[in-house]
């Protein structure tokens, strides 16, 4: 195998030549917010005309980049019946950022791999989109995470959003010459590895065995930069991957089921306990105090997000049953109500990764409200449960 650069043309550092097993591949390093990557892109794939185009896009991603329009397939009830409303989160937070940093640039995020898609299309080039499924990658991501962890990465998420720092031009040449979202990943891996290992370097395996799959000689492959060393790394070892195994969604950790059928079978085999020992009425007031416990920090996240007022009872009432069982939390059920009464508006769809870097506009944009309500019940109601569960413990001795 070889790693030389184009005999016809000389391009920049970017652009690397590879030669393996009878292929040519010409892996383009991008950052997700240039114009100058756009523009390579544009250069090598009219040049070298190649059998095929790959780019760093899964169906999800490419029609998200490409389709205006794409806001109004989104069902909402469905997306939390799946309980995906944490993976909604935390790609809007990811978007967000790229967008903030893409408008001081003065370009889209991802206006180089929808060049790839057009300069191919132009050329009547095949276009292979060989990137996981961004679900699958996120559902991978948040199920290897810890309930710190998780809380860790939307602090952090957050912070990147809501942070009004002027960015230097010395910085702004830093950042084109990055693929500034695998950067973002790749500070995060840092703090919390099981992040980097799902998001980059378990996506670099996927990106090269996809590359190799496709049919033809010369392949151009248009990736971000945070991706090229680990893609090229692979190449050389020329090891074949099982992708299947990458495409599974990790099971809830065990420790996280022992804790959520072990608090509710504590808590009710406590109430039977209590009444047993010490009588009915006791165990009436201890379960009165569950239910104010878990119902009223629930309802007050709900009122503080300004929530349609069937969506305040629901919470109230939902908070003592869902804290008693692992299957759903009242923060889904919050915002499954919300949803019903006050579904967001298309624009507000469209207007989602502005707006989540404006405080007040988690009030106003109803996509946000909704999140703002998942977010506060289940965190009341997870409050509940610690003071609700403290007093009946306490109450057996």
């Amino acid at each position: 195998m070889e790693n030389i650069p184009s005999t016809e043309t000389q391009y920049s550092s970017d652009v690397h030549n590879i030669k393996i097993n009878g292929k040519e591949f010409f892996i383009i390093g991008t950052a997700h917010i240039s114009q100058n990557s756009a523009d390579l892109v544009r250069e090598v794939i009219s040049n070298e005309k190649p059998d095929v185009v790959c780019v760093e896009l899964d169906k999800q991603r490419y029609k998200a980049l490409s389709e205006r329009k794409r806001w109004e397939e989104l069902d909402l009830k469905q997306l939390i019946k799946e309980k995906q409303l944490s993976t909604l989160f935390i790609s809007i937070l990811l978007a967000s950022y790229q967008k903030k940093l893409g408008e001081k640039l003065g370009v889209k995020p991802g206006v180089e791999l929808l060049e790839a898609t057009k300069v191919a299309k132009e050329f009547d080039i095949p276009i292979e989109l060989i990137d996981r499924d961004v679900r699958i990658t996120l559902k991978r991501s948040l199920n290897s995470m810890g309930l710190w962890q998780k809380m860790k990465l939307m602090t952090v998420g957050l912070a990147s959003i809501f942070e009004e720092e002027e960015i230097s031009e010395e910085k702004l040449d830093e950042i084109k010459q990055k693929d500034v979202l695998n950067e973002m990943m790749s500070e995060l891996g840092k703090e919390m590895p099981v992040l980097k290992k799902v998001l980059i370097d378990e996506r670099d395996i996927y990106l090269m065995e996809k590359m190799k799959e496709v049919d033809g000689v010369k392949i151009v492959a248009v990736v971000g930069a945070g991706h090229v060393n680990g893609i090229i790394e692979l190449l050389k070892s020329d090891k074949k991957q099982d992708l299947k195994e990458l495409e599974v969604i990790p099971p809830t950790s065990k420790m996280v089921k022992i804790i959520g059928y072990g608090v509710p079978t504590i808590i009710i085999a406590s109430l039977f306990y209590i009444g047993y020992t010490k009588g009915a009425d006791v165990a009436g007031d201890n379960a009165l105090f569950w239910i104010l416990a878990n119902g009223i920090p629930s309802a007050l996240g709900t009122i503080f997000a300004l929530a349609h007022p069937l969506t305040i009872i629901s919470a109230f009432l939902a908070a003592p049953i869902t804290s008693l069982t692992p299957v759903i939390g009242a923060g889904y059920v919050a915002a499954f109500v919300q949803v019903y009464f006050q579904p967001p508006k298309v624009k507000e769809f469209e207007s989602v990764t502005e707006d989540v870097s404006n405080w007040k506009m988690w009030w106003q944009n109803r996509l946000l409200k909704i999140l703002l309500v998942f977010i506060l019940s289940g965190l009341g109601s997870a409050l509940g449960t610690y003071v609700g569960a403290y007093r009946i413990i306490t109450d057996l001795f």
